[in-house]
């Protein structure tokens, strides 16, 4: 696997890592009778649950749920910028979670794991530079290390372009 196969795999198994402790942190916030209550009054705390702020959050989550995909499909430097943007965001929304009304002990620890998770994609993200592409060493066949099927020049057997200048570049050997 190379570099960047490697990293791409790494941060979409981050952002999996992140979603699912957002999801646990949720489902055992159900299971809390007095955030349950404040959940069925539509309030929770000082903060209003309204249909804006359930499509807010239903933006944020999606913004995870997308990382997992795109982390692994976008070109390098798009791929970088969008990591380092959506890990930035959830990691201010989190932290800034942290900073309404009192903050259960269980939620704590999952903003926590949460926060340090999206602080490694970012920073993984951000060291990221490409891998320098690859190159055949002399002697070797470039259709082996290539895939090339540029037809060959019959007098020289070179390929492609390298057909008319008198030297095979797939063997770096000049042309009798």
């Amino acid at each position: 696997m190379t570099t960047d196969a490697r990293r791409t795999t790494i941060l979409s198994t981050l952002w999996i890592v992140a979603m699912l402790n957002y999801l646990y942190a949720d489902v055992i916030g159900l299971m809390d009778p007095s955030i349950l209550r404040q959940y069925l009054t539509g309030t929770v705390g000082s903060l209003a649950i309204t249909p804006g702020m359930l499509l807010g959050g239903a933006v944020l989550m999606e913004t995870a749920i997308a990382m997992v995909l795109l982390a692994r499909v976008l070109p390098y430097r798009t791929n970088r910028w969008a990591n380092i943007a959506a890990g930035v965001l959830h990691t201010v929304a989190v932290a800034s979670s942290l900073m309404v009304g009192s903050v259960a002990i269980y939620y704590a620890f999952f903003a926590t794991v949460e926060i340090a998770c999206t602080l490694v994609i970012v920073t993984y993200a951000w060291r990221w530079r490409p891998a320098p592409p690859a190159t055949s060493a002399p002697g070797v066949d470039a259709e082996r290390t290539t895939g090339s099927a540029a037809p060959r020049d019959p007098a020289s057997g070179a390929r492609g372009r390298g057909a008319t200048t008198g030297v095979d570049r797939a063997r770096a050997i000049p042309r009798a």
